[in-house]
């Protein structure tokens, strides 16, 4: 018990009288500690709180989202004009730089991979329409993959305008373009690389994810043979097969030649062969990443069995 004195005011005169009171001193540093609690709580709760409110907003967005398929087919089939000739997804045309100082290797040099100024050829396109949206214009049959993934090859249209002629519309020429890979769940299409593709001479011939075509270098010097993967940047199978120079002496109404027979796929084990003619002729054993070259004695097994 404490005690402690105070002046009490009586009739204009202060007066010392004793108060005596029996309550405990406490401490007062509980109080702010248990103030500081408080509100690091309430904080706590005021975050969950917060992060409750985001979660239950986003998750019917994003299941809604995942939930929702999409629909991708192809419309119909039109014709179209294509002059073989111009590329713009191919190998540049005319890359001699000296062709213009020597005239004589003008007049006997054969261009590159160019068709001479003809008549268009009918080409037959259909658009990819995803969600009833047109994405991008297609040729040829579509290679089922996966029951997810198929490829097909892109068809497009360039602006063959030259700069003088900015104040007119646009030409547009339609031309052969690469491969597309298609997402049937989540509706992307993607490029495909395939090394040494070319646009106007390689036909690509599809087995599960693999594509066997004969390519052409840069300088169209060179054929290749050619199997790609998808989504794996180099080839798995790069064979020479000759060098040459790719002379165009094709006919107007003719479409280019290619430069090799199309390849030919076998399964059980899974092979390919190329043939540029009787003398070349080579078979590939694929096993994953890895490839064999199948020798005579083996393609006469296979064929005994």
């Amino acid at each position: 018990m404490r005690r402690f004195s105070l002046l009490v005011p009586s009739f204009g005169i202060f007066s010392a009288q004793f108060v005596t009171y029996n309550l405990a001193h406490g401490q007062t540093y509980c109080l702010a500690s248990a103030m500081r609690y408080l509100l690091q709580f309430r904080r706590q709760n005021l975050m969950w709180l917060v992060f409750l409110a985001m979660v239950v907003w986003i998750r019917p967005n994003a299941a809604w989202a995942t939930s929702k398929p999409h629909v991708i087919t192809f419309g119909k089939w039109i014709t179209v004009q294509w002059v073989p000739g111009i590329s713009a997804e191919g190998k540049e045309s005319n890359k001699n730089k000296d062709r213009d100082k020597d005239k004589a290797a003008l007049a006997t040099a054969a261009p590159a991979l160019t068709l001479p100024l003809a008549s268009p050829l009918a080409l037959k396109v259909r658009p990819l329409l995803v969600d009833a949206r047109v994405k991008e214009f297609t040729l040829g049959p579509a290679h089922e993959v996966t029951d997810r993934l198929f490829v097909v090859r892109r068809a497009f249209r360039v602006n063959d305008s030259l700069p003088q002629e900015s104040a007119s519309p646009p030409h547009w020429q339609w031309q052969r373009g690469g491969w597309l890979l298609v997402d049937r769940v989540t509706g992307r299409i993607s490029p495909i690389n395939l090394p040494e593709f070319d646009v106007v001479y390689s036909d690509v011939t599809w087995y599960r994810d693999y594509a066997a075509y004969c390519g052409v270098s840069d300088d169209s010097k060179q054929i290749y043979a050619m199997v790609a993967q998808i989504n794996r940047r180099k080839p798995i199978v790069k064979w020479l097969i000759e060098e040459t120079k790719l002379a165009v002496e094709t006919q107007q109404w003719q479409i280019p030649d290619p430069p090799c027979r199309l390849p030919d796929w076998q399964r059980s084990p899974a092979r390919v062969t190329f043939e540029a003619n009787p003398a070349t002729k080579r078979t590939y054993m694929i096993r994953g990443h890895s490839v064999d070259l199948s020798t005579t004695e083996e393609e006469d097994e296979e064929a005994a069995k």
